[in-house]
């Protein structure tokens, strides 16, 4: 077991050693296996959608709901949790979560019927949101207060490792087994990290609690609202079309399988080196990281229905998307974290709640779409929202990004 770490929520580790312990950093690596685990079972249907779909008898669109409803769980959970967690050692906030996900997996795998998978879908968002308030806030924590940011990024990559290895893997497993054959290894991999957190996450007591006020103290500071707005704007762009990328590529793009498989990890490949090329670019120019990720998210969304007849400029697309959307949660989690340095739990709970809702309401508009119009319309609406947030974007303006940046020193709202 780790040394206990007494400082309360949101404070970053004393810095008594120039660099941090072994130990620390392999706390750090149970909260981003923890971290991998989570987002590989969330974005499981992503791949495994037309398997599900036809077992259980529901429409594409429909199945997609296995993305919604965690998704509008998740955003509850992320601020309700934590405020309900109160003072609980965060440490044994972790593991419960961890519980509830391997939980969602089992009753996922064994489900008789798609009322049952949604219900196991409800307990992943119900573990998610707090999973992601936690893990973003409690990151400084593990580590000395140099090296907070590259324990963000660290947990940051479990994101991409699972798009990397996590979803092209359970879609290669049910091409040979079956979908609930991928849900059961997903619970493994979960019991694994259950295991690794209760080894080696250290007490992380917080002697203050999230106060609902703080939530409501934050969200009257106009950067923040305007952050959260670009935020759920360029996430609903992802989701609204993400979802359903297995089933375009197999049925408006008429690629096989296998070779949607290699897509999905070549996707997952290369947006995990796009999160550690950005890492080196954000601190010196965030806006420009952003900016340059969110449009090329929009041309690829934009351009993939157009080109969906040409198979070598549709794989171009996917490996685009997988650029952007790999360096997206880094670049908005250090804007989330220089826009609010003093209330850290606070924006951590808003942040996950806006990407929450974003999935909800991105993937449920996505789906009404996909069953009414077709996929290539989903992927006209999700470039056009991308767009809207670079109009959210460009509304900053100079000033206020520089501002943004100074309040790590400085706590008062950037307008």
């Amino acid at each position: 077991m780790l040394v206990e770490s007494n400082l309360p929520a949101g404070m970053p580790a004393p810095e008594n050693s120039d660099s941090s312990s072994l130990r620390q950093w392999l706390a750090v690596g149970a909260v981003m296996i923890g971290a991998f685990a989570f987002v590989t079972t969330e974005f499981l249907p992503v791949g495994l959608l037309p398997h599900v779909a036809k077992e259980l008898d529901v429409l594409p669109g429909t199945a997609g709901l296995m993305v919604t409803i965690p998704g509008i769980i998740a955003a509850l959970s992320a601020p309700g949790l934590m405020l309900g967690a109160g003072r609980m050692d965060r440490r044994h906030v972790f593991l419960l979560l961890t519980g509830l996900l391997l939980a969602s997996n089992l009753l996922s795998a064994f489900a008789p019927n798609f009322v049952v998978m949604l219900f196991g879908r409800a307990l992943l968002g119900a573990g998610l949101g707090g999973f992601w308030t936690l893990a973003t806030a409690a990151a400084g924590r593990l580590v000395q207060p140099k090296d907070a940011a590259k324990a963000t990024a660290m947990i940051l990559t479990g994101v991409t490792g699972a798009t990397v290895i996590g979803v092209p893997l359970g879609t290669f497993i049910a091409s040979f087994a079956s979908w609930r054959v991928s849900f059961m290894a997903t619970g493994g991999l979960v019991a694994v990290a259950f295991v690794a957190q209760l080894l080696l996450v250290p007490s992380l007591p917080s002697d203050k609690a999230l106060r609902f006020s703080d939530l409501v103290s934050l969200m009257r500071r106009p950067f923040a609202r305007r952050s959260m707005l670009m935020v759920g704007l360029v996430f609903g762009a992802h989701f609204s079309s993400y979802t359903y990328i297995t089933p375009f590529l197999l049925g408006n793009a008429s690629l096989e399988m296998s070779t949607i498989t290699w897509l999905l990890l070549g996707f997952g490949i290369i947006g995990f080196f796009s999160n550690f090329a950005v890492s080196n670019t954000v601190n010196r120019s965030l806006k420009g990281s952003v900016a340059a990720m969110v449009s090329l998210l929009m041309f690829a969304l934009l351009s993939m229905p157009l080109l969906r007849h040409l198979e070598w400029a549709v794989s171009i697309d996917v490996l685009a998307w997988g650029i952007a959307f790999g360096a997206l949660p880094l670049c908005f989690s250090v804007w989330i974290q220089r826009a609010t340095p003093d209330l850290p739990e606070a924006g951590s709970a808003l942040f996950v709640s806006t990407i929450q809702v974003a999935i909800a309401v991105g993937s449920s508009v996505g789906g009404t779409i996909v069953d009414h119009i077709g996929i290539p319309a989903d992927f006209l609406l999700g470039s056009a929202l991308a767009l809207l947030g670079l109009a959210a974007l460009a509304s900053f303006g100079r000033s206020a990004a520089e501002a943004a940046s100074e309040q790590l020193a400085c706590p008062a709202t950037p307008e």
